[in-house]
């Protein structure tokens, strides 16, 4: 029986021998989602791209020093983009006023104007939000995880990760509604 492709505890264990095909592979594997995160939290391609290089230097960094994942390779390398996140916010990084990526599905400039101005409200309101609730958000809403993933990221209980989404949906709509309010002064 011929395997092409590791588990992640195979990757894991791969990866503390600093075996170069499996590095590779963690990094084709977790690098574009890695990205789409820190984009998601950042609105800077330059920033998000620098989070993804300094997430996976930090991990081999671990590894080399016989440190770094025993368990949930994912969660590891998703907390390491969270903490150099957390650093971005703490040095209050500028931002870009729309994200490159926005869809353009409609036809119509009007229509496509509309989506653009509730798409930079939207990223306006998730940047008043604390960095774990954005965290939360972007990873339960934009990359589907599971309330039990997002704890081990976050390194909280469950419990606790119901109540920062919670939190975050209760504060984010309050944002909105007061972007909406300032803009029809």
């Amino acid at each position: 029986m011929n395997k092409q492709t590791p588990s992640e505890t195979e990757l894991i264990h791969l990866a503390h021998r600093l075996d170069s095909i499996a590095l590779a592979q963690i990094y084709d594997t977790y690098s574009p989602d890695i990205y789409r995160y820190a984009m998601r939290l950042l609105g800077n391609a330059a920033l998000a791209e620098d989070c993804v290089s300094e997430t996976f230097s930090r991990l081999l960094q671990a590894l080399a020093a016989r440190k770094g994942p025993r368990d949930y390779l994912r969660a590891y390398l998703y907390r390491i983009a969270h903490n150099w996140i957390t650093d971005q916010y703490r040095c209050e990084h500028p931002t870009e006023e729309l994200s490159e990526s926005l869809p353009s599905e409609v036809s119509l400039p009007e229509e496509t104007a509309d989506q653009n101005i509730q798409h930079a409200r939207l990223l306006q309101a998730i940047r008043k939000l604390t960095a774990e609730q954005q965290q939360v958000i972007s990873l339960k809403f934009w990359h589907d995880w599971e309330n039990e993933e997002i704890a081990q990221v976050l390194g909280k209980p469950v419990g606790a990760i119901k109540s920062l989404q919670h939190r975050a949906l209760t504060t984010l709509q309050r944002h909105l509604q007061d972007i909406e309010k300032n803009e029809n002064k």
